[in-house]
Protein backbone atom coordinates (compact mmCIF):
# COMPACT_ATOMS: atom_id res chain seq x y z
CA UNK A 1 0.00 0.00 0.00
CA UNK A 2 1.67 3.32 -0.98
CA UNK A 3 1.59 6.18 1.54
CA UNK A 4 2.94 9.83 1.73
CA UNK A 5 5.11 10.03 5.18
CA UNK A 6 7.02 12.55 6.70
CA UNK A 7 10.04 11.57 8.11
CA UNK A 8 10.67 14.19 10.52
CA UNK A 9 12.76 17.52 10.38
CA UNK A 10 15.65 16.15 8.34
CA UNK A 11 14.48 13.24 6.59
CA UNK A 12 11.58 15.00 5.48
CA UNK A 13 8.34 13.06 3.04
CA UNK A 14 8.84 10.35 1.43
CA UNK A 15 5.98 8.17 -0.95
CA UNK A 16 6.49 4.79 0.26
CA UNK A 17 4.70 1.57 -1.30
CA UNK A 18 5.46 -0.88 1.70
CA UNK A 19 2.92 0.39 3.99
CA UNK A 20 -0.08 -1.64 5.61
CA UNK A 21 -2.74 -0.60 7.53
CA UNK A 22 -4.70 -2.79 10.02
CA UNK A 23 -8.42 -4.38 10.57
CA UNK A 24 -10.86 -1.51 11.54
CA UNK A 25 -11.71 -2.41 15.19
CA UNK A 26 -14.97 -1.76 16.83
CA UNK A 27 -16.30 1.16 16.38
CA UNK A 28 -13.89 1.87 13.59
CA UNK A 29 -14.05 2.12 9.49
CA UNK A 30 -11.58 1.46 6.53
CA UNK A 31 -11.98 3.53 3.70
CA UNK A 32 -10.61 3.54 0.49
CA UNK A 33 -9.14 7.06 -0.35
CA UNK A 34 -10.01 8.30 -3.61
CA UNK A 35 -8.85 11.70 -3.57
CA UNK A 36 -7.62 13.71 -0.72
CA UNK A 37 -7.15 17.89 -0.48
CA UNK A 38 -3.30 19.21 0.26
CA UNK A 39 -4.46 21.66 2.75
CA UNK A 40 -1.92 23.89 4.14
CA UNK A 41 -2.13 22.55 7.82
CA UNK A 42 -0.10 19.51 6.06
CA UNK A 43 2.43 21.57 4.79
CA UNK A 44 2.62 23.11 8.46
CA UNK A 45 3.49 19.81 10.20
CA UNK A 46 6.52 19.95 7.68
CA UNK A 47 7.54 22.84 8.28
CA UNK A 48 7.36 22.42 11.75
CA UNK A 49 4.48 25.05 12.41
CA UNK A 50 2.46 22.74 13.78
CA UNK A 51 4.39 19.72 15.73
CA UNK A 52 3.49 16.60 15.06
CA UNK A 53 5.73 13.51 15.75
CA UNK A 54 6.81 11.04 12.87
CA UNK A 55 6.98 9.01 11.24
CA UNK A 56 3.14 10.34 10.08
CA UNK A 57 1.08 9.30 7.03
CA UNK A 58 0.03 12.95 6.03
CA UNK A 59 -3.03 14.44 4.99
CA UNK A 60 -6.68 15.04 6.44
CA UNK A 61 -9.31 16.19 3.84
CA UNK A 62 -10.19 13.17 2.35
CA UNK A 63 -12.95 10.92 0.49
CA UNK A 64 -13.35 7.76 -0.59
CA UNK A 65 -15.44 4.24 -0.16
CA UNK A 66 -16.23 2.35 2.87
CA UNK A 67 -14.13 -1.07 2.29
CA UNK A 68 -14.49 -2.71 5.75
CA UNK A 69 -16.65 -1.90 9.28
CA UNK A 70 -15.41 -3.06 12.93
CA UNK A 71 -18.22 -4.54 15.08
CA UNK A 72 -20.94 -2.14 16.06
CA UNK A 73 -20.81 -0.17 13.19
CA UNK A 74 -24.52 1.26 11.82
CA UNK A 75 -24.10 4.81 10.25
CA UNK A 76 -22.10 3.59 7.16
CA UNK A 77 -22.48 0.31 5.19
CA UNK A 78 -19.69 -1.07 2.95
CA UNK A 79 -19.60 0.89 -0.59
CA UNK A 80 -20.94 3.83 1.04
CA UNK A 81 -18.95 7.18 -0.27
CA UNK A 82 -18.05 8.94 2.44
CA UNK A 83 -16.65 12.40 3.92
CA UNK A 84 -13.98 11.61 6.60
CA UNK A 85 -14.33 14.52 9.15
CA UNK A 86 -10.80 15.09 11.22
CA UNK A 87 -13.08 15.21 14.31
CA UNK A 88 -12.71 12.42 16.43
CA UNK A 89 -15.23 13.14 19.02
CA UNK A 90 -16.52 10.75 21.12
CA UNK A 91 -19.95 11.28 20.92
CA UNK A 92 -20.96 11.04 24.51
CA UNK A 93 -19.84 14.28 26.76
CA UNK A 94 -21.28 17.26 27.63
CA UNK A 95 -19.74 19.12 24.66
CA UNK A 96 -21.01 16.31 21.94
CA UNK A 97 -24.73 16.01 23.41
CA UNK A 98 -24.91 19.56 23.02
CA UNK A 99 -23.87 19.91 19.66
CA UNK A 100 -20.17 21.11 19.98
CA UNK A 101 -18.14 18.42 19.19
CA UNK A 102 -15.18 20.90 18.39
CA UNK A 103 -15.44 20.87 22.32
CA UNK A 104 -14.61 17.34 23.09
CA UNK A 105 -11.74 17.02 24.68
CA UNK A 106 -11.50 13.47 23.35
CA UNK A 107 -10.75 14.91 19.68
CA UNK A 108 -7.85 16.23 20.70
CA UNK A 109 -3.76 15.24 21.61
CA UNK A 110 -4.40 11.47 21.08
CA UNK A 111 -2.39 9.49 18.66
CA UNK A 112 -3.52 6.65 16.81
CA UNK A 113 -0.99 4.35 14.67
CA UNK A 114 -2.57 2.46 12.26
CA UNK A 115 -0.53 2.22 9.80
CA UNK A 116 2.88 -0.07 9.54
CA UNK A 117 5.97 -0.58 7.67
CA UNK A 118 7.35 -4.04 8.37
CA UNK A 119 7.43 -3.56 12.08
CA UNK A 120 7.76 0.22 12.36
CA UNK A 121 4.54 1.64 13.47
CA UNK A 122 3.43 5.06 11.48
CA UNK A 123 0.88 7.47 13.21
CA UNK A 124 -2.14 8.90 11.48
CA UNK A 125 -1.92 13.09 10.82
CA UNK A 126 -5.37 14.55 12.29
CA UNK A 127 -6.80 11.07 12.86
CA UNK A 128 -7.06 10.53 8.88
CA UNK A 129 -3.87 10.06 7.08
CA UNK A 130 -5.85 10.38 4.02
CA UNK A 131 -2.45 10.56 1.84
CA UNK A 132 -2.93 6.43 1.67
CA UNK A 133 -4.63 4.34 -0.51
CA UNK A 134 -6.34 3.19 2.53
CA UNK A 135 -7.04 4.16 6.07
CA UNK A 136 -8.66 3.09 9.54
CA UNK A 137 -11.04 5.83 11.54
CA UNK A 138 -13.48 6.20 13.58
CA UNK A 139 -17.40 5.51 12.78
CA UNK A 140 -18.53 8.85 13.65
CA UNK A 141 -15.55 10.76 11.22
CA UNK A 142 -17.11 8.96 8.68
CA UNK A 143 -20.09 11.50 6.85
CA UNK A 144 -22.06 9.43 4.07
CA UNK A 145 -22.45 11.14 0.88
CA UNK A 146 -24.96 11.22 -2.66
CA UNK A 147 -23.03 9.01 -5.05
CA UNK A 148 -23.70 11.79 -7.35
CA UNK A 149 -21.05 14.17 -5.78
CA UNK A 150 -17.36 13.44 -7.13
CA UNK A 151 -14.90 12.37 -4.50
CA UNK A 152 -12.48 14.96 -5.60
CA UNK A 153 -14.89 17.81 -4.53
CA UNK A 154 -16.44 15.88 -1.61
CA UNK A 155 -12.48 15.37 -0.08
CA UNK A 156 -12.61 19.37 0.57
CA UNK A 157 -15.96 19.12 2.51
CA UNK A 158 -13.97 17.93 5.43
CA UNK A 159 -11.52 20.02 6.00
CA UNK A 160 -11.51 23.22 3.77
CA UNK A 161 -15.04 23.90 3.58
CA UNK A 162 -16.91 23.34 6.50
CA UNK A 163 -14.04 25.44 8.83
CA UNK A 164 -14.90 28.71 6.23
CA UNK A 165 -18.61 28.21 5.63
CA UNK A 166 -18.48 27.03 9.06
CA UNK A 167 -16.81 29.86 10.61
CA UNK A 168 -19.37 32.19 8.89
CA UNK A 169 -22.44 30.16 9.69
CA UNK A 170 -21.72 28.71 13.21
CA UNK A 171 -19.42 30.69 15.13
CA UNK A 172 -19.61 34.11 13.73
CA UNK A 173 -22.70 33.91 12.75
CA UNK A 174 -23.29 36.65 10.01
CA UNK A 175 -26.82 38.31 9.53
CA UNK A 176 -28.14 39.21 6.58
CA UNK A 177 -26.49 42.63 5.26
CA UNK A 178 -23.46 42.71 7.99
CA UNK A 179 -20.49 43.76 6.23
CA UNK A 180 -17.15 41.83 5.86
CA UNK A 181 -13.48 41.73 5.79
CA UNK A 182 -11.44 38.49 4.50
CA UNK A 183 -8.00 38.88 4.77
CA UNK A 184 -6.30 35.85 2.57
CA UNK A 185 -7.38 34.29 -0.26
CA UNK A 186 -6.58 31.02 0.09
CA UNK A 187 -8.61 27.83 0.11
CA UNK A 188 -10.16 28.45 3.49
CA UNK A 189 -10.42 32.25 2.94
CA UNK A 190 -12.21 31.08 -0.12
CA UNK A 191 -14.49 29.25 1.68
CA UNK A 192 -15.26 32.06 4.45
CA UNK A 193 -16.31 34.45 1.20
CA UNK A 194 -18.96 32.05 -0.27
CA UNK A 195 -20.05 31.18 3.49
CA UNK A 196 -20.60 34.97 3.39
CA UNK A 197 -22.47 35.36 0.12
CA UNK A 198 -24.79 32.37 1.31
CA UNK A 199 -25.62 34.45 4.74
CA UNK A 200 -25.88 37.92 2.37
CA UNK A 201 -23.30 40.16 4.09
CA UNK A 202 -22.87 43.14 2.20
CA UNK A 203 -19.95 44.58 1.60
CA UNK A 204 -17.44 41.77 1.53
CA UNK A 205 -14.09 42.33 1.31
CA UNK A 206 -11.25 39.76 0.05
CA UNK A 207 -8.11 41.35 0.83
CA UNK A 208 -4.48 39.23 -0.64
CA UNK A 209 -0.97 40.08 -1.10
CA UNK A 210 -1.51 38.20 -4.69
CA UNK A 211 -3.46 40.40 -7.13
CA UNK A 212 -4.18 37.29 -9.53
CA UNK A 213 -6.67 36.16 -6.81
CA UNK A 214 -9.19 38.82 -7.36
CA UNK A 215 -11.16 36.90 -9.63
CA UNK A 216 -11.34 33.98 -7.59
CA UNK A 217 -12.43 35.94 -4.89
CA UNK A 218 -15.16 38.00 -7.02
CA UNK A 219 -16.21 34.60 -8.60
CA UNK A 220 -16.73 33.22 -4.84
CA UNK A 221 -19.01 36.39 -3.78
CA UNK A 222 -16.09 39.17 -2.77
CA UNK A 223 -17.84 42.58 -3.52
CA UNK A 224 -14.31 43.96 -3.62
CA UNK A 225 -10.74 43.26 -3.55
CA UNK A 226 -8.05 44.60 -1.96
CA UNK A 227 -3.88 44.26 -3.20
CA UNK A 228 -2.27 44.43 0.26
CA UNK A 229 1.16 44.78 -1.90
CA UNK A 230 -0.47 48.09 -3.68
CA UNK A 231 -0.85 50.00 -0.82
CA UNK A 232 -2.72 50.92 2.89
CA UNK A 233 -5.20 48.10 3.30
CA UNK A 234 -6.58 49.81 6.48
CA UNK A 235 -7.03 53.06 4.45
CA UNK A 236 -8.70 51.31 1.49
CA UNK A 237 -11.37 49.35 4.05
CA UNK A 238 -12.11 52.91 5.84
CA UNK A 239 -12.81 54.07 2.37
CA UNK A 240 -15.56 51.04 1.79
CA UNK A 241 -16.87 51.32 5.36
CA UNK A 242 -15.85 54.49 6.93
CA UNK A 243 -16.78 53.42 10.81
CA UNK A 244 -15.30 49.96 10.07
CA UNK A 245 -16.78 46.40 9.66
CA UNK A 246 -19.40 44.49 11.58
CA UNK A 247 -17.07 41.29 11.23
CA UNK A 248 -13.78 40.07 10.13
CA UNK A 249 -12.14 37.23 9.40
CA UNK A 250 -8.18 36.62 10.00
CA UNK A 251 -7.07 33.76 7.40
CA UNK A 252 -3.39 33.82 7.62
CA UNK A 253 -1.99 33.86 10.97
CA UNK A 254 -0.10 36.45 11.08
CA UNK A 255 0.36 38.82 14.36
CA UNK A 256 0.27 41.88 11.87
CA UNK A 257 -3.02 40.64 9.99
CA UNK A 258 -4.68 39.81 13.28
CA UNK A 259 -4.26 42.97 14.73
CA UNK A 260 -5.01 44.77 11.80
CA UNK A 261 -8.49 42.30 11.74
CA UNK A 262 -9.27 43.53 14.54
CA UNK A 263 -8.36 47.40 14.18
CA UNK A 264 -10.73 47.33 11.22
CA UNK A 265 -13.41 46.23 13.46
CA UNK A 266 -16.82 48.65 14.26
CA UNK A 267 -17.91 48.78 17.22
CA UNK A 268 -20.27 45.61 18.22
CA UNK A 269 -17.83 43.96 15.55
CA UNK A 270 -16.05 40.62 15.92
CA UNK A 271 -13.22 39.00 14.49
CA UNK A 272 -12.78 35.31 13.93
CA UNK A 273 -9.12 33.88 13.62
CA UNK A 274 -8.66 31.24 11.29
CA UNK A 275 -5.30 31.14 10.47
CA UNK A 276 -2.80 28.96 11.91
CA UNK A 277 0.81 30.52 13.59
CA UNK A 278 3.68 28.95 14.58
CA UNK A 279 2.66 27.25 18.49
CA UNK A 280 3.81 29.86 21.07
CA UNK A 281 3.23 32.86 18.73
CA UNK A 282 1.56 36.24 20.62
CA UNK A 283 -0.81 38.90 19.16
CA UNK A 284 -1.07 42.45 20.58
CA UNK A 285 -4.16 44.64 20.26
CA UNK A 286 -5.62 47.83 22.04
CA UNK A 287 -7.83 46.66 25.32
CA UNK A 288 -9.35 50.08 24.42
CA UNK A 289 -11.21 48.92 21.55
CA UNK A 290 -12.95 46.46 23.18
CA UNK A 291 -14.59 48.73 25.28
CA UNK A 292 -16.81 49.39 21.81
CA UNK A 293 -18.37 46.13 22.29
CA UNK A 294 -15.68 44.38 19.71
CA UNK A 295 -15.00 41.02 20.13
CA UNK A 296 -11.90 38.43 19.38
CA UNK A 297 -12.87 35.00 18.27
CA UNK A 298 -11.08 31.96 18.03
CA UNK A 299 -12.31 29.11 15.97
CA UNK A 300 -11.80 25.68 15.54
CA UNK A 301 -12.93 23.69 12.20
CA UNK A 302 -15.25 26.22 11.64
CA UNK A 303 -17.17 24.85 14.92
CA UNK A 304 -18.57 22.31 12.58
CA UNK A 305 -20.95 19.31 13.39
CA UNK A 306 -20.05 17.31 10.61
CA UNK A 307 -22.97 15.57 10.24
CA UNK A 308 -25.13 18.15 10.05
CA UNK A 309 -23.38 20.28 8.52
CA UNK A 310 -21.67 18.26 5.68
CA UNK A 311 -25.31 16.99 4.20
CA UNK A 312 -25.96 20.38 4.54
CA UNK A 313 -22.78 21.37 2.28
CA UNK A 314 -23.68 18.29 -0.31
CA UNK A 315 -27.51 19.54 -0.41
CA UNK A 316 -25.98 23.29 -1.61
CA UNK A 317 -23.87 21.74 -3.88
CA UNK A 318 -26.42 19.80 -5.40
CA UNK A 319 -28.29 22.85 -5.73
CA UNK A 320 -25.63 24.70 -7.13
CA UNK A 321 -25.46 26.87 -4.35
CA UNK A 322 -22.30 26.16 -3.17
CA UNK A 323 -19.21 26.21 -5.03
CA UNK A 324 -17.02 22.99 -4.78
CA UNK A 325 -16.05 22.58 -8.38
CA UNK A 326 -14.32 25.65 -8.86
CA UNK A 327 -11.87 24.76 -5.58
CA UNK A 328 -10.22 22.37 -7.53
CA UNK A 329 -7.56 24.07 -9.58
CA UNK A 330 -5.89 21.37 -10.51
CA UNK A 331 -5.26 17.25 -9.66
CA UNK A 332 -2.22 15.58 -9.52
CA UNK A 333 -0.96 12.02 -8.57
CA UNK A 334 -0.18 10.82 -5.16
CA UNK A 335 3.23 10.88 -6.07
CA UNK A 336 3.26 14.26 -7.09
CA UNK A 337 2.51 15.65 -3.46
CA UNK A 338 6.11 18.53 -4.21
CA UNK A 339 4.53 19.49 -7.19
CA UNK A 340 1.28 20.56 -5.42
CA UNK A 341 3.70 22.25 -2.41
CA UNK A 342 5.58 23.94 -5.65
CA UNK A 343 2.32 25.31 -6.55
CA UNK A 344 0.71 25.98 -3.64
CA UNK A 345 3.90 28.88 -2.83
CA UNK A 346 3.80 30.26 -6.32
CA UNK A 347 -0.12 31.39 -5.30
CA UNK A 348 -1.19 29.08 -8.38
CA UNK A 349 -4.01 26.82 -6.02
CA UNK A 350 -7.50 27.30 -4.95
CA UNK A 351 -6.70 23.60 -4.52
CA UNK A 352 -5.11 21.25 -5.14
CA UNK A 353 -6.03 17.46 -4.88
CA UNK A 354 -4.17 14.42 -4.80
CA UNK A 355 -5.50 11.75 -7.25
CA UNK A 356 -5.04 8.68 -4.96
CA UNK A 357 -6.77 5.59 -6.10
CA UNK A 358 -9.45 4.66 -8.76
CA UNK A 359 -13.32 4.68 -7.64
Amino acid sequence: MRGIVFEGADAGVAVLDDLSVRDPRPGEVRVQIVNAGVCHSDVSVVEGVIPFPPPVVLGHEGAGIVTALGDGVTNVAVGDHVVISTLSNCGTCAACETGKPTHCKQSMGKLSAPFTQGDRKIFQFANIGAFADETVVKAGQCVAIDKAVPFEVAALLGCGVITGVGAVFNRAKVSHGQSALVIGVGGIGLNVIQGLALADALPIIAVDTNPAKEPLARAFGATHFIDASAGDTAEVVKEICPDGVDVSFECVGHPALIRQSIDLLDWGGTCVILGVPKLGTEASFMVAGLYNDKTIMGCRYGAGRPHKDIPLFVDLYLAGRLKLDELVTQTYPLEQLQAVLDDMHDGKLARGVLSVTEA
